[in-house]
């Protein structure tokens, strides 16, 4: 069953102040960042035109204003995410999956907000080599593991928290110390419940990004003006790199996931996920919005926070990411370039089918008659963009949600 429809959504509060928000943020606000506000600002309103519908059962009419698609849209995400786990769901084996989570530390997250492409690329780098290494190492597995890994840049509060969430599958083909796949490889399986040591992970997984920053700096790829000024200088920044030494590195193992059913029920939330959802809004009264949010550092209670618009929107334009940036990448036997091939034989190797999916198109669901239930909505007239339909106002009109 699907949700209700929110009392207030992110485009609710653009509407009202995002011209006050853009006026006041200036230059900082980037071009691309300036687009993606106006798109949530028209998505699904006659700003973009749509379409009148009309059911064959009972014939009851509505509008439908044309969405706008980005993906940091939170009335978006639905149909993608539903689309893009229908494909995932085919690259599923019959093994535990694993649930791996790799976070920048404060210092490195600081320097991403000027450099969000090149740091975001590192990490992805970082964890992804570092789970292919350790994973192959005979010591702990000594296999090419699968690997999904999706970029998450907040927290609860809307704060800026870089990290990356893997599926690792919890077994892999056989192969070297350098990862090569062994000629006729074996299946081999992780021991029951324990997939690799977490704290070798973060060492690990420490020491690649800390020497993907130096070659960063190195190349001229960081931009280290205001705050950052003080590492242009190289000893300003040896020093800034031995201190990322001198503490310990978050990365979080937990347990592992009950089989294929529950990986796609994972993904289904954290795939396709944007920094809120307009369900976590309460209100937006005399402009300041009120939003619940899980305090993780007291047992996940729900609280509820209040901010300004203002200060709202601008830690939601911090989650907006660079245009083109891949958040959503797949390494060792996921990876594009050998997918099919490599998954084909893991399930020749554990005697196994092509696992069915279990994820329900959403385009039949989207065609339903949200009234009777019965019939199927179909397309009776077109809504210029700006305007009304072609017929005058529909007999009764609803926004689809």
């Amino acid at each position: 069953m699907s949700q209700p429809r929110p009392v207030l959504e992110v485009g609710d509060i653009l509407r009202q102040h995002g011209d006050a928000f853009r006026a006041a943020q200036g230059q900082r606000l980037s071009t691309h960042q300036k687009r993606v506000l106006s798109a949530l600002e028209c998505c699904r309103t006659a700003a973009l035109g749509g379409h009148v519908e009309a059911c064959d059962a009972c014939g009851v009419v509505r509008i439908s204003y044309n969405s706008c698609r980005n993906r940091h849209c939170p009335r978006c995400r639905g149909g993608a995410r539903a689309l893009w786990l229908q494909q995932e769901a085919q690259s599923l084996l019959p093994t535990e999956y694993f649930h791996v989570v790799f976070t920048l530390p404060a210092e490195v997250a600081a320097l991403a907000l000027a450099n969000r492409a090149v740091v975001y690329g590192l990490l992805f780098q970082a964890a992804s080599a570092t789970v292919r290494e350790v994973a192959a190492d005979p010591k702990y597995l000594g296999a090419e593991v699968g690997m999904l890994a999706v970029l998450h840049t907040w927290g609860q509060n809307l704060h800026h928290h870089p990290h990356v969430h893997c599926v690792v599958s919890g077994g892999g083909l056989s192969c070297d110390e350098q990862g090569v796949v062994d000629p006729s490889p074996h299946w081999q399986s992780c021991r029951p419940g324990f997939f690799l040591p977490v704290r070798v992970l973060s060492r690990v997984y420490r020491g690649k990004l800390v020497q993907g920053l130096r070659q960063a700096y190195e190349g001229g790829a960081l931009s280290l003006g205001g705050s950052l000024a003080v590492l242009q200088d190289p000893a300003g920044f040896a020093c800034w790199i031995k201190s990322l030494y001198q503490k310990e590195w978050v990365v979080y193992a937990k347990p592992p996931f009950g089989g294929p059913e529950q990986v796609l029920k994972y993904l289904a939330a954290y795939t396709h996920g944007v920094a809120i959802t307009n369900h976590r809004l309460v209100s937006l009264e005399e402009g300041e919005v009120s939003f619940v949010w899980k305090d993780y550092a007291h047992g996940s209670k729900q609280r509820v926070m209040r901010l300004s618009a203002e200060e709202f929107l601008r830690r939601f334009c911090l989650h907006i990411l660079p245009r083109g940036f891949v958040r959503i990448r797949h390494y060792g036997l996921l990876a594009n370039r050998s997918r099919q091939g490599k998954l084909a034989l893991c399930r020749h190797l554990l005697g196994v089918r092509l696992l069915q999916s279990v994820v329900v198109a959403w385009s039949a669901q989207e065609r339903r008659c949200p009234v009777c239930g019965v019939g199927v909505l179909r397309v009776i007239e077109m809504v210029p963009v700006g305007g009304c339909s072609e017929g005058g106002a529909p007999r009764e009109v609803w926004d689809s949600s």
